[in-house]
């Protein structure tokens, strides 16, 4: 019964990684039915080109989350970690958005291609996430400010309070 939860999460993570490489292949097998076989006549040379970079927005995130997902096992072929857990977020939520906003960009493509404008949004959404990092390194530095009369009366009486102590109250019986 010993890693019981390892053995679970990697069978999850292998249903989740197949169910992903099944949404990849329909989203290639669809583009390439419609745009390339029932509307040739408007296929392109730029067509081959955003295959090309669905192709690559496809590769790069399932490769990560491949390796993310992989159970770590032991010498003598115990597993030791079911592999990473693929529901939390962080970067394994980010990579599973560019999948998804590739798998959008790829099929809205066959109607316009003013779709692939969408692939602006992923670098738009790291630059408002670095921005943020930034400016809370840039904001310790000045946190010296002007205080309001308000605000440091609060905060003068938090500290009076904190520095009474707290009165544990206890029931009689």
């Amino acid at each position: 019964m010993a890693n019981q939860g390892a053995k679970k999460r990697k069978d999850e993570n292998a249903r989740h990684m197949a169910k992903l490489r099944r949404i990849i292949i329909a989203c290639n097998v669809v583009y390439v039915i419609v745009r390339m076989l029932i509307f040739y006549s408007s296929f392109t040379w730029k067509h081959w080109i955003g295959l090309v970079v669905t192709s690559i927005g496809y590769g790069v995130p399932y490769k990560f989350l491949d390796g993310m997902a992989k159970p770590s096992v032991s010498d003598d072929g115990e597993l030791i970690d079911g592999g990473f857990d693929m529901s939390t977020g962080g970067i394994c939520g980010y990579l599973h958005d560019v999948l998804y906003i590739t798998c959008f960009v790829q099929l809205a493509s066959i109607i316009s291609g003013k779709f692939w404008y969408t692939y602006l949004v992923i670098p738009a959404f790291g630059a408002y996430k670095a921005s943020g990092l930034i400016r809370g390194f840039m904001s310790q530095g000045s946190e010296g400010g002007v205080e309001d009369e308000k605000t440091r009366k609060k905060r003068e009486k938090m500290e009076r309070k904190a520095s009474r102590g707290q009165a544990v109250r206890t029931r009689s019986r």
